[in-house]
């Protein structure tokens, strides 16, 4: 699947951005590079995503951290585990 803007919410605010992103897609899917860049003039670097993902119709949740999305338009992410 695709990124979808109705699954993003920015939780808090500051130096770091923390959001929370729910999909029916695997981590392996939201972390490859530009999967989130139709939204990326939200993120920053250093911004942490929580994701409620799925695999194979199981629920998951995973730490992952923007590494690159300064006003760029390709973002890139790392699982923070």
């Amino acid at each position: 699947m695709a990124f979808a803007a109705s699954g993003l919410t920015k939780t808090s605010g500051g130096a770091r951005n923390l959001w929370m992103y729910t999909t029916a897609d695997a981590i392996a899917t939201v972390i490859a590079s530009g999967y989130f860049n139709t939204a990326y003039e939200n993120f920053k670097t250093q911004d942490v995503i929580i994701v409620v993902g799925s695999n194979g119709g199981t629920h998951t949740v995973d730490v992952i951290v923007v590494t690159s999305a300064t006003f760029a338009t390709t973002v890139t992410t790392t699982n923070g585990t």
